[in-house]
């Protein structure tokens, strides 16, 4: 993306970041503020990460899953923490790898939730349009987590229901694509896309909420299915 990308004006949102690896923090708080977000802060383990979302309120935390002391799962943890204290707050948590079980007990947690590979990172423009859709109260699944859950072969197929068209559908709803979006993956309009989601979220039966809130919890459906044929 280039610098004439980047918003003039106000910025697209105030953002934290967290990464013991200062080389790869620093590089991203230059990506965000070349694009027009403001940094509000930068931490290098989970403590001083509550703290600086404590006193600055960001509208996103970006945290990588694993910092000191142990490396095992500080960020997940203050991932946690920031949703329950601070539920607005949209939050991306980075991994160097597919961890399964953490990403999907983070996306459990609702809307303005992202789980996403560190390699993906390079890729400006889709990490940048991550971001766009957290803040805009999205969720966002890594396509590499999406492939890990769907060879899996589980004894219960909750998505039998579905038609092979519809198993798509929602196989791109858990990349995190828009109807807009799909409907481009799949040369089909929006509106019939629409006609997929509105009838996934039918057969399924999930409970009567907002539109975005039943359209996560049927990207759970999915990765918690590990549908082979998605």
């Amino acid at each position: 993306m280039d610098d004439a990308d980047a918003e003039q004006g106000p910025a697209r949102g105030r953002v934290v970041l967290a990464d013991d690896d200062i080389l790869l923090r620093e590089g991203l708080a230059s990506l965000c503020e070349r694009v027009g977000y403001e940094v509000a802060g930068q931490a290098g383990d989970a403590v001083h990460l509550l703290e600086l979302v404590e006193d600055e309120r960001p509208d996103l935390a970006i945290i990588d899953i694993r910092m000191p002391p142990t490396q095992s799962t500080e960020g997940l943890k203050a991932a946690r923490a920031i949703r329950e204290r601070h539920p607005d707050t949209g939050i991306l948590v980075l991994s160097a790898y597919v961890e399964v079980e953490d990403a999907l007990e983070l996306l459990a947690g609702g809307r303005r939730i992202g789980y996403m590979l560190k390699s993906r990172v390079t890729v400006v423009d889709e990490f940048i349009e991550t971001l766009e859709r957290i803040l805009k109260g999205g969720s966002v699944v890594d396509p590499s987590l999406v492939q890990e859950l769907v060879v899996a072969q589980r004894r219960d197929d909750p998505l039998g229901i579905l038609s092979n068209r519809e198993r798509e559908v929602l196989a791109l709803m858990a990349e995190g694509r828009s109807n807009a979006g799909i409907g481009r993956r799949l040369w089909v309009t929006e509106g019939t896309v629409e006609k997929h989601v509105r009838s996934i979220l039918g057969k399924l039966r999930l409970p009567e909420d907002t539109d975005d809130h039943r359209r996560v919890l049927a990207v759970l459906t999915f990765l918690e299915s590990g549908h082979p044929g998605a």
